[in-house]
């Protein structure tokens, strides 16, 4: 009998994969949490019935979450990741020798130790002696720790149970306050084809806060359209006026300087959510 697992990503449309096992299943204090090894895409985290991250196509998100803002800063030092329990958004910022530490604070501590046991090559720096792992609240954490990180990302689920406050205006004001005077964050933003009111919503919010906002995409397969988008806040330096000279090299799959500046060009019905339309 064939077994297939499938995300219902809105109450018309879904994805569906073909699955060998499922490796682990629990609700969480917060959530629900499966483990599942497909065919197509290798192991996958779901959470909530959504998929959060899978072995074949997770670099994409990784990395373009972390290396855009990342490059943008001229000297990151102390980078904070709220959510990533997973751990590849904290693979990929260990790659910037500039980075003396890299905090991440995840709400459910069962993310991070499957994403161990079961994500090996994603979670596999976690335990790195420049990495700070707290399992705690990110939204309390931004609000009690000011002027201190050099870059923020926000790599959440999408804004429903324990995520929906990291997409409230009051938590983006947070993030203001705990970045330090050069300081650039980002945040995963959906996907502009189920989701445009939220992206609208996030690029105002964001706007109405940091001097710099810009809104960039990739394509990630197993992710609702398949198109999906990140905000950018920052306070001084723009990412689409980075000197080439700071392209470094660094391993990468899918991120390179040339992509840095071509994410931001958007199709115009992207485009005009982030003009409010």
């Amino acid at each position: 009998m064939d077994l297939w697992y499938t995300e219902k990503q809105t109450p018309r449309h879904g994805i569906t994969t073909k699955i060998k096992e499922t490796l682990h299943t629990e609700q969480t204090e917060f959530q629900k949490l499966d483990m599942i090894e497909t065919e197509e895409f290798g192991t996958m985290l779901v959470l909530d019935g959504m998929v959060m991250t899978t072995d074949k196509d997770e670099f994409v998100y990784h990395e373009m979450v972390s290396h855009v803002p990342l490059f943008t800063h001229p000297n990151p030092k102390k980078v904070l990741v709220v959510g990533g329990g997973d751990g590849g958004a904290i693979r990929e910022v260990l790659k910037h020798a500039s980075v003396e530490k890299a905090v991440l604070v995840e709400i459910d501590g069962k993310v991070i130790e499957y994403s161990k046991k079961h994500l090996p090559n994603i979670a596999g720096e976690l335990d790195n002696p420049r990495v700070e792992v707290q399992v705690d609240d990110g939204f309390m954490h931004i609000h009690n720790h000011k002027n201190e990180y050099d870059v923020i990302m926000v790599d959440s689920t999408e804004p429903v149970g324990p995520a929906a406050k990291l997409f409230e205006r009051g938590f983006y004001q947070g993030i203001y306050e705990a970045l330090t005077e050069e300081g650039i964050f980002v945040a995963q933003s959906d996907n502009p084809w189920f989701h445009g009111d939220l992206i609208k919503k996030v690029f105002a919010d964001v706007k109405g806060i940091f001097p710099i906002t810009r809104l960039y995409t990739c394509n990630i397969p197993t992710y609702p359209s398949g198109m999906w988008t990140f905000t950018l806040g920052s306070k001084k330096h723009d990412p689409l006026e980075v000197d080439p000279a700071r392209f470094n090299a660094i391993e990468t799959k899918y991120y390179t300087p040339e992509l840095h500046k071509a994410a931001f060009v958007l199709p115009k019905f992207v485009q005009d959510l982030t003009e409010g339309k």
